[in-house]
């Protein structure tokens, strides 16, 4: 069984019930503990984490749990943005009476899903992963119960979702009952002698795989809960939402795709071009009419996703790692940005229209520089990190000769660039709407301050972590 391959997620889960019991008997002035024993949670099985990267890859559940360098990279990241996410939201949930314990642990259990999903090594865990990750968050977008939007987004997101499921759910049957195992390394054998293209019922199941992935990712044309989710949330949700599992359904498709299906990229690169392109084109322009900040970062994932599938389609080592680079740096940057919008909120106010960001200079210039470093980072403009991730993406296409879709997801970005400059325009060049101080501790501040310039040394300095996601590709893939 190999138990100590998995003592993060033991771990988690153990510290997750264990602090569902100690908020039952706090009062409500004591909820503080709650937040700091999160973090203490997070920070615990991070550590858990490091201490085992020096092992080799190795297996635990006869097989069904892996723990290599990309999953630990991964969790690493996961658990990191999570923190950012607490971090950044308690000022905000405590103005709206929603700085309550259920919060927290709905968080770690989301966490604790996304976790499982990295490691998963065969069809089953992946969807017990991915259920545990998606059941947590229909709870946290209907979170604050008095308002009819996040109820509304909660059941599109819900009904949507159980959808998504079904299909992924029954694409892995159809794997399972043509090969004969759950296992991706025994889908893998099945692939590697059938000629897929030929093969209509792989085709049908992995059609249907394509299908759930897509919807998880938010990529066109599975993408129609993502702008209504995330308007309807609360922000802290949203930047839930919007930020970490990103990174383990682009996990998922890894393992799905790469590892239990590389004999067949053929079938599922096809589908994978579809996807982003059309992702690219609908996620870009439709943004551009957006009034809505949160609808307009929607859309912006759902153009940022196009990326991380063209480098997942290159069906190179070059791609995956490019992907992965582009996965953890846009968590980083939407991060910051969703920050941004919780520190224009207030008591009685939340900061939902692009013109809220007016005179935001006037007010406080070193926000103001921090919203532009996100802007730009997403917007891929040189020297800040979007644009080496845009960069890396478009040569793995290239090497995989797909010259037509890196013009596309070239001149896309370009359409694309003219919204997020024009939320830089409001910020510097309009008059301030609302002269109400922006006020943050100074674990906010902080953190904001390093999220913002880390978009820059990054930038400048993308080899270290880029390194880092190449050498997990090659040694997870190697195994």
């Amino acid at each position: 069984m190999n138990y100590s391959v998995a003592t993060p997620e033991i771990f988690l889960l153990a510290a997750t019930c264990g602090l569902l019991l100690l908020d039952l008997f706090l009062e409500k002035s004591n909820r503080f503990v709650t937040y700091v024993m999160a973090q203490v949670v997070l920070i615990s099985t991070i550590l858990l984490i490091v201490t085992r990267l020096s092992e080799p890859n190795s297996e635990a559940f006869n097989g069904m749990f892996v723990a290599d360098q990309m999953a630990s990279l991964l969790k690493i990241s996961v658990l990191v943005i999570i923190m950012g996410v607490f971090v950044y939201s308690r000022d905000y949930l405590g103005k709206r009476s929603m700085f309550k314990g259920e919060f927290y642990t709905l968080g770690l259990f989301a966490t604790l899903g996304m976790l499982i999903m990295i490691s998963a090594n065969t069809m089953l865990v992946i969807y017990l992963g991915l259920e545990l990750m998606s059941l947590a968050l229909y709870a946290l977008v209907a979170f604050r119960r008095d308002d009819g939007r996040a109820s509304e987004a909660a059941m599109k997101y819900f009904v949507l979702g159980a959808i998504a499921s079904g299909l992924l759910l029954y694409g892995m049957s159809i794997l399972y009952g043509l090969s004969g195992s759950i296992d991706l390394h025994g889908v893998a054998t099945y692939v590697a002698n059938e000629n897929v293209m030929q093969n209509v019922v792989l085709l049908f199941g992995l059609t249907f795989i394509i299908a759930g992935l897509g919807f998880k990712f938010g990529a066109v044309p599975f993408h129609m809960w993502v702008p209504d989710v995330y308007q309807g949330a609360p922000t802290a949700v949203t930047m839930l939402i919007g930020t970490a599992p990103k990174l383990a359904v682009f996990a998922i498709t890894i393992r799905l795709l790469v590892e239990g299906m590389e004999f067949g990229a053929a079938g599922w690169q096809q589908m994978l071009i579809l996807l982003a392109v059309l992702s690219l084109i609908v996620g870009n322009i439709v943004a551009i009419a957006q009034t809505n900040i949160k609808r307009m970062l929607a859309y912006s994932t759902i153009s940022h996703m196009g990326f991380i599938l063209m480098g997942i389609l290159s069906a190179n080592e070059q791609g995956y790692s490019a992907a992965m680079f582009y996965a953890i740096t846009y968590a980083i940057t939407s991060l910051g940005g969703f920050a941004i919008i919780i520190l224009l909120s207030r008591e009685g106010f939340e900061a939902e229209e692009l013109t809220d960001l007016k005179g935001l200079n006037d007010r406080h210039p070193w926000y103001a520089f921090m919203m532009l470093l996100f802007m730009f980072a997403m917007a891929g403009i040189p020297p800040l990190v979007g644009f080496y991730a845009k960069l890396a993406v478009l040569q793995a296409v290239l090497e995989a000769n797909l010259l037509w879709l890196a013009i596309v997801a070239v001149v896309m970005s370009v359409i694309g660039a003219f919204y997020y400059l024009r939320a830089v325009k409001y910020m510097y060049f309009d008059k301030a709407k609302d002269e109400a101080p922006l006020e943050a501790h100074l674990g906010f501040t902080s953190l904001l301050s390093i999220n913002g310039l880390l978009m820059l040394a990054l930038g400048i300095f993308p080899g270290l972590l880029m390194g880092v996601c190449v050498e997990a590709v090659r040694m997870s893939l190697a195994t």
